[in-house]
C-alpha cells in the first residue's frame, strides 16, 4: 500500500513539473510530437529557448533572440535554426546594426574611444619602431612580410602578440580574460570563461581586469604583480617543475602586493573613468579632481560626486556606498603644488619589467623553451605542451589577433628582470616631475627555420622609459622626499 501512494505521488509530481514548462512552449496542439513509449508522447521544444533555455535577459533588453542575434525561431533543428545566425551582435563589425537601432549615440562615440581604435597604444610602438605615418584603427596595422623591415617586424608583433585582449577578440582562453567583444566586451558579465547572461550592466572590474591584466594599469589597482615566466619564479614551485597543473586565471601566477588605497575602500575602475569606453578625449581625471577641491567651490565633474555641509561626498556607482573626500591639508601639497606629480610620492609600488625581449621564430625547436612554456599567451602555451611532449607535432603558426586567421611563425615573451621595490623618478619634457616605466624598452628579434637571425635583439629610437601613473596610491610615509630630492634645484635639496 505504500509502495502504491508513492509511486502516485511522483507520477503526480512529473505530471506538475511538465505542467509548469507551458509558458516556455507554443500551445501543445501545435506542436510536433516525439514517442517515448507506445502509450506517451512529449512536446519537442522548438526556437531559440527551446536550445539555449539558461539565457537570461535584463529588465531593459527583454528582446526576442533574433532581433539582435538574426537566425530562424520557428525551428528545432539546429543547422537550420542557424541560417543566418549573427554568433556575436555586439562585435565592431555588427554593434551598429545591432545595438546602434536603441544605442546610437553610445555606439558612435565608443567607436571612436581608444578602446576601439587603440591608436595611442599601437602609434606609440609603431613611432618607437620609425613609423612616420599615424593610423586610426587596428585594421590599419599592415600585414607584410616581417623579414622586410624593423617596422614590418613591429606591426605582425602589434598584431599577433599585443592585439589579443582588445574589443576585436575574446581574449585568451584562460578563466579571468575570456571577455565578450565590442560593447559585450564591458557589459556583459563572464565567469570562470564563460558568459553568465545576456544581463547587460555597468562595467565591474572583473571586465576591467579581462584586459587590463598581465602588469598592466588595472593589475596594479588590485595588488598583482605577475610571476616571471621561469618556472622556478613562480609558485608553488613542486607544481612547475613538471607540467603546468595549478589554475592560473589570468594565464600567470601574480605576487599580492599592496592594493590601491581606493580599492580597498570599495571603489571600483568606473567610479573614476565613468564614460572611458565612450569618449574619445575622456576630460582628464586627476587626484586633484576630488582631493583638490575646497568648501565654496562648485561640485567636480564626476558624476557621482556631492556637497554635503561643506564636505564633498563620493557615491560608489556599484554598491552605493558613501565615501567622503579628504582633501589635501600637508604643507608638502602647497610647496610642490604642479611641480611633481601626486604618484611620486603616493605610490606605492611600479611595473619595472625590463627588457622585454620578443622573437619571432619560425625554427621547430621547442626544448630550449621547456621551463618558459607559460608565456602569457594561451595559443603560445598550448603549442610549447603540445609539441614538447607529443610526436604528432602542430604547425608553427599564431593567429592574428584582429582577423583570427594564422600565419606561420610564432612570438615568444621573455624579460631581462621583472621588478616592482623602486620607482623611476624622472623630469619629464614639460618640467613635472614623474614616475617612469620601461613601457617601451623592447628587444626585438627574429629566427629562420635554418637558424639564421635577420634581426636581433633590435631596439627602438628611444629609452623606451615613458611616464605612467601608478595605480597603488597610499600613504606618502616620512621620506617622500628622498623620491625626488636629486632631482630638485640646489636651494631646495
Amino acid at each position: 500500500m505504500n509502495g502504491s501512494l508513492a509511486l502516485c505521488t511522483i507520477l503526480l509530481l512529473v505530471l506538475t513539473a511538465t505542467g509548469c514548462r507551458t509558458e516556455d512552449t507554443q500551445p501543445s496542439s501545435s506542436l510536433p510530437r516525439i514517442a517515448t513509449s507506445p502509450d506517451t508522447t512529449l512536446p519537442i521544444k522548438i526556437g531559440c529557448v527551446g536550445c539555449h533555455d539558461d539565457m537570461r535577459l535584463d529588465a531593459s533588453h527583454q528582446l526576442g533572440c533574433t532581433v539582435c542575434h538574426g537566425g530562424q525561431d520557428n525551428e528545432s533543428q539546429a543547422d537550420k535554426a542557424h541560417i543566418g545566425l549573427i554568433a556575436h551582435p555586439s562585435h565592431p563589425s555588427h554593434m551598429a546594426d545591432a545595438c546602434g537601432g536603441c544605442h546610437p549615440q553610445q555606439v558612435s562615440s565608443a567607436a571612436v574611444s581608444r578602446h576601439f581604435t587603440l591608436d595611442s597604444l599601437i602609434n606609440r610602438v609603431r613611432r618607437h619602431f620609425g613609423a612616420e605615418d599615424r593610423l586610426t584603427q587596428p585594421a590599419n596595422i599592415p600585414m607584410t612580410d616581417p623579414a622586410t623591415g624593423t617596422l614590418a617586424l613591429a606591426d605582425d608583433m602589434l598584431r599577433r602578440r599585443c592585439l589579443r585582449c582588445h574589443v576585436y577578440a575574446q581574449g585568451d582562453a584562460y578563466d579571468a580574460v575570456k571577455h565578450g567583444t565590442g560593447c559585450g566586451a564591458c557589459h556583459l558579465a563572464f565567469e570562470n570563461g564563460k558568459m553568465l547572461s545576456h544581463a547587460f550592466t555597468p562595467p565591474a572590474d572583473k571586465q576591467c581586469l579581462s584586459c587590463h591584466y598581465g602588469n598592466s594599469v588595472g593589475s596594479d589597482y588590485h595588488g598583482r604583480y605577475e610571476h616571471d615566466y621561469n618556472w622556478e619564479y613562480r609558485t608553488p614551485y613542486f607544481l612547475r617543475t613538471s607540467r603546468n597543473t595549478a589554475p592560473r586565471p589570468a594565464g600567470v601566477e601574480w605576487h599580492d602586493l599592496a592594493p590601491d588605497i581606493h580599492q580597498q575602500r570599495g571603489l571600483v575602475c568606473i567610479d573614476c573613468h565613468k564614460r572611458s569606453g565612450h569618449n574619445r578625449q575622456e576630460p582628464r581625471i586627476a587626484c586633484i579632481t576630488c582631493h583638490g577641491w575646497r568648501p565654496g567651490q562648485p561640485t567636480p565633474a564626476l558624476g557621482t560626486l556631492l556637497i554635503r555641509d561643506q564636505t564633498l561626498v563620493l557615491t560608489g556607482r556599484m554598491d552605493g556606498k558613501e565615501h567622503t573626500v579628504p582633501l589635501l591639508h600637508h604643507p608638502a601639497h602647497r610647496q610642490y603644488d604642479s611641480r611633481v606629480a601626486c604618484q611620486v610620492c603616493h605610490g606605492q609600488w611600479s611595473f619595472n619589467d625590463a627588457p622585454t625581449s620578443l622573437l619571432l621564430s619560425y625554427r621547430q625547436e621547442y626544448e630550449p623553451w621547456e621551463r618558459l612554456t607559460v608565456q602569457g599567451s594561451s595559443e603560445v602555451e598550448a603549442l610549447l605542451e603540445h609539441n614538447l611532449h607529443y610526436s604528432d607535432e602542430r604547425p608553427l603558426s599564431m593567429r592574428d589577433g584582429l582577423t583570427g586567421e594564422s600565419r606561420a611563425g610564432i612570438w615568444y615573451l621573455g624579460y631581462g628582470q621583472r621588478r616592482w621595490e623602486q620607482m623611476i623618478v624622472r623630469q619629464d619634457t614639460d618640467g613635472v616631475i614623474k614616475v617612469f616605466r620601461p613601457y617601451l624598452d623592447l628587444r626585438l628579434s627574429m629566427v629562420k627555420a635554418d637558424g639564421q637571425a635577420p634581426f636581433d635583439n633590435i631596439v627602438g629610437q628611444d629609452s623606451g622609459f615613458l611616464p605612467y601613473t601608478p595605480h597603488t596610491t597610499g600613504a606618502a610615509g616620512l621620506f617622500f622626499l628622498d623620491r625626488f630630492r636629486h632631482l630638485l634645484p640646489a636651494d631646495e635639496k
